[in-house]
């Protein structure tokens, strides 16, 4: 089954909609100057709200090693994801599960994939001064390059009528989506949602 990461979660009435619609994990987005940016103390709001087995993500862009650990810490967050050009060291001084995001313009990035220390790698567009959360998609066919070798996540540009067919094509571990499922950054168009989860669901069926 493909997992389905919701992200840019900012508010409990989002949270809850897309727990229903069946997303696996949610994503809360703390790097400064983001459009889908929310405060630690709401986000720890919305995850002590949250039903067991919901997987909670914080997403950060070249932010201090303390600022992470402090908000993972305080948001019991169970995975971090890394969206900057945070060095391998810097991964591996955190405690938690890292999840890395690779900005993709051709098969030549996914060479990270070989040494950088992350349990899996979101595989997200190069868009040029942006770290993420664009919308705009990437080549499937090099996504299918980086099969194999850890469980990668497919994300940019993905929409409630596109995703099925980037499931059958690339078969990712996990897709991620934000900007594809919202009524305005940062808030979710529940009846997206549903429909993105369904998609995914009946790309598994066949």
């Amino acid at each position: 089954m493909t997992r389905v990461k919701i992200c840019g979660i900012t508010s409990a009435e989002d949270a809850a909609a897309a727990v229903e619609a069946g997303a696996d994990a949610l994503g809360f987005v703390f790097a400064p100057g983001t459009p889908r940016l929310v405060h630690p103390d709401v986000a720890q709001r919305i995850v002590k709200g949250l039903p067991p087995f919901v997987a909670t993500v914080g997403v950060f862009v070249d932010q201090p090693l303390e600022d992470v650990l402090r908000i993972a810490a305080r948001c019991t967050l169970q995975a971090v994801q890394l969206h900057g050009e945070e060095t391998e060291a810097f991964s591996r001084s955190i405690p938690f599960p890292v999840i890395k995001a690779i900005r993709v313009r051709d098969a030549r990035d996914l060479a990270l994939i070989a040494t950088y220390p992350a349990r899996a790698f979101l595989l997200d567009a190069f868009v040029e001064g942006q770290a993420g959360g664009t919308g705009t998609p990437i080549s499937w066919d090099v996504a299918r390059q980086a099969k194999g070798k850890v469980p990668i996540i497919l994300s940019g540009g993905l929409r409630p009528e596109t995703v099925a067919q980037a499931v059958r094509t690339v078969r990712p571990y996990g897709v991620d989506v934000g900007s594809g499922v919202e009524a305005s950054p940062g808030r979710k168009d529940h009846k997206k949602v549903r429909e993105f989860i369904a998609a995914v669901r009946e790309a598994d069926r066949g």
